[in-house]
């Protein structure tokens, strides 16, 4: 009886080999933005179902609003042991992400705020990243990560839009004016950035940014502020010839799925707008937007990227989802190999 236990035995161990040694056939990316921690949390058990494997802070991950870093440390503390989202991260979910302007510490935050380097590392803390990681040392959140989903990879470029962004001016009935030569990122991370789309060998890239990068017609803060920084960015799209690139914003407390043609892409590009986990504007029942696909989500949401490989297609389903496992909108987008 020795040989023919000893042969199952090491066919399963065999068969467990193989099966940790067999990629991931799906990859799972939650993300979202606007939360407060002092408001219901009513999302966190929806995203967690989803079993996401990486979760996207946005930016406004706390409502800091505050030079004093005993401030912020306490509301990054009574968010980081909300139950919710507690269980999320006990669950194994990865948690990465960038801030905006209220996470920054000052709303409307720009490069000259004197705290910046302060609040980076109490977001930083948040995070979780090691005392030791680069972005403890480098001036600006910007971070760049990769994952596998079969035999493809997908790697996450994380942008700071508020360490290095020019003055914005605003007026009194609070209409944002152009700045028609500021930039948002500053050469370091201008840089930075070319170098990660430039040297890529990934099938889909996912750039992340506090603000909006496509929507251009309404009056409040995005990258069509910044006219010239916006080209740029484009610009780079079209010359790195970099696969795959989906666009994720926050901000607008508002969800909204666009699309467009930029040119010299040889494929439309996708943006994500999912902002309003605790506190969406309701009032929001509809805003022009020429590259909008679908509604105008104005309901507590979150956004879900399930990336799968298929033959040698990498497919993405785009979704924004709310509470109780409702789905507002979901576009099916197939990645150029």
């Amino acid at each position: 009886m020795k040989k023919p236990l000893t042969l199952l035995l090491c066919l399963f161990l065999s068969s467990q080999w193989a099966a940790a040694q067999t990629p991931k056939q799906e990859l799972r990316i939650a993300f979202g933005s606007c939360n407060r921690h002092d408001l219901p949390q009513p999302l966190w058990d929806d995203i967690a179902r989803d079993q996401p494997n990486i979760w996207i802070w946005l930016g406004d991950n706390i409502y800091g609003d505050s030079d004093d870093p005993a401030v912020l440390r306490a509301k990054y503390d009574a968010e980081f042991n909300q139950p919710g989202y507690r269980h999320l991260r006990e669950q194994g979910v990865k948690i990465i992400g960038t801030w905006d302007d209220h996470d920054y510490g000052r709303n409307d935050g720009d490069k000259n705020y004197p705290f910046k380097a302060q609040n980076q590392q109490l977001a930083l803390d948040f995070l979780q990243e090691p005392a030791d990681s680069p972005r403890r040392k480098q001036e600006g959140i910007y971070a760049a990560y990769t994952y596998q989903v079969g035999r493809k990879k997908v790697k996450v470029l994380l942008l700071d839009d508020r360490s290095f962004q020019d003055t914005l001016y605003r007026d009194a009935q609070q209409v944002y004016h152009p700045n028609l030569t500021g930039d948002i990122l500053g050469e370091a991370q201008w840089h930075w950035l070319e170098q990660q789309l430039q040297h890529s060998d990934a099938d889909a890239h996912i750039i992340a940014s506090g603000i909006q990068f496509l929507p251009q017609e309404h009056r409040f803060e995005k990258w069509a502020n910044f006219p010239v920084a916006r080209q740029r960015l484009l610009q780079l799209l079209a010359s790195s010839q970099a696969k795959g690139v989906l666009l994720i914003s926050g901000d607008r407390h508002v969800g909204e799925i666009s699309k467009m043609m930029v040119p010299g892409v040889a494929y439309p590009v996708y943006e994500v707008t999912s902002s309003g986990l605790t506190h969406p504007a309701t009032h929001n029942t509809g805003e022009p937007n020429q590259y909008r696909l679908g509604p105008l989500v104005n309901e507590k949401h979150y956004a879900l990227f399930r990336f799968r490989q298929r033959r040698r297609k990498l497919l993405v389903s785009a979704s924004l989802r709310g509470d109780d496992g409702q789905v507002f909108f979901t576009q099916e987008i197939e990645l150029p190999q």
